[in-house]
């Protein structure tokens, strides 16, 4: 039977120079706490000889443990993993499929591992057991000054599949910078972000719709912070264990009113500006666009079988932020007219490529039936 299907029961080591180190805002033993529990495991118990350090999101999470003094024994089928590192919640559900060892990517052993029968070593229950390459970040962890880069390593994890090139080298590492390193310290929550960068988009849109040069530069540059501030969202929920349901949803529900504020915004602006052409039209047709195409989202997302790669690849190009630096670069040059244009025509074409990605191919038709 397959193992990863049941609770594997965890024992983790509270080592008395590490579990009280922080990386990225959280003490190690918290962080194992956590991740041992969204990796499936449970019971979970906490071997410590000492005061236990702060454990903010294990509370936090309503996550119950037991603490003992000292080792208990450990059966066969028990997750053994020490404070002496950093795991990510999915390497330790790796281990709950199977037993073995942890390593890092170049095959450093770490203290972590599901051992398959009683060790006759208590000192060393990882011993002979055969190797498992992690996935994730793993590293080993021994002072303070492996405990930060255990959390630079963290920080240059949290990526998203949607990043695009303005993403991944301006927006992420500039909100990372300035925003993200000190809020996971605060008690801000990623929602709260969330609206943040929804407010700014929408007062962007607002500031198009004047149709002055000067305050579309200005709306633009607002885009663009509302760009890093939504990158900042995903760095403190991944970061610290906020990441929720409700904080996925206002993410893209925010990403489409801000973009059909900022279509809007701009065709009024060009409108008001008198400039040659449809634009309220091209506008309209970019809002409605919009529209549909979350519309055709969502029915992706709520279509049972297996993920269609295409279909993903398609929506994360399209959902990057990548544009708003263009949009900065046209209203400085007074040129907003070619977005709205493109924005216009783009829209829908996505929405229909969407949807025909979405329809089942032959081979699956033929099995349904």
């Amino acid at each position: 039977m397959d193992a990863s299907r049941h609770a594997v029961p965890a024992v983790l080591l509270a080592d008395p120079g590490t579990a009280g180190l922080q990386v990225v805002a959280l003490t190690l033993l918290d962080r194992l706490i956590v991740a041992a529990h969204r990796g499936g495991c449970a019971p979970i118990t906490v071997v410590a000889t000492g005061p236990l350090p702060d454990l903010r999101r294990t509370r936090a999470l309503g996550i119950t443990f037991d603490v003992v003094p000292q080792l208990p024994p450990l059966p066969a089928g028990t997750l053994v993993a020490s404070t002496r590192q950093l795991l990510l919640a999915a390497d330790i559900r790796q281990l709950t499929g199977s037993f073995g060892r942890l390593t890092t990517a170049d095959g450093t052993p770490l203290p972590a591992g599901r051992i398959d029968k009683t060790p006759t070593d208590p000192t060393d229950p990882w011993k002979d057991l055969p190797t498992i390459a992690a996935r994730g970040v793993a590293c080993p962890v021994h002072d303070p000054a492996s405990a930060r880069a255990a959390g630079e390593t963290l920080w240059a994890s949290l990526t998203s599949d949607s990043d695009g090139t303005v993403d991944r080298y301006f927006n992420r590492p500039i909100g990372r910078q300035l925003l993200s390193r000190w809020l996971v310290h605060t008690s801000i929550t990623p929602n709260q972000i969330s609206v943040a960068a929804t407010i700014l988009g929408i007062i962007a849109g607002l500031l198009f719709g004047f149709g002055v040069q000067k305050l579309s530069i200005l709306a633009s540059v607002l885009f663009q912070v509302s760009a890093i501030i939504d990158c900042v969202d995903g760095d403190v929920a991944r970061s610290v264990f906020k990441e929720s349901p409700l904080g996925k949803w206002l993410d893209i529900i925010g990403d489409q009113v801000v973009h059909a504020s900022v279509f809007a915004g701009i065709a009024i602006g060009l409108w008001r500006q008198g400039a040659q052409g449809p634009f309220l039209w091209l506008g309209g047709s970019a809002v409605v666009g919009g529209f549909i195409a979350f519309l055709v989202i969502l029915r992706g997302m709520r279509t049972p079988g297996p993920a269609n790669s295409r279909l993903q690849k398609l929506i994360d190009a399209a959902t990057n932020r990548d544009f708003s630096v263009l949009v900065l670069i046209l209203a400085c040059v007074d040129r907003l007219g070619l977005f709205l244009w493109a924005a216009a025509i783009g829209s829908h074409v996505f929405w229909i490529l969407a949807l025909i990605l979405q329809r089942p191919s032959h081979a699956e038709s033929r099995t349904a039936r």
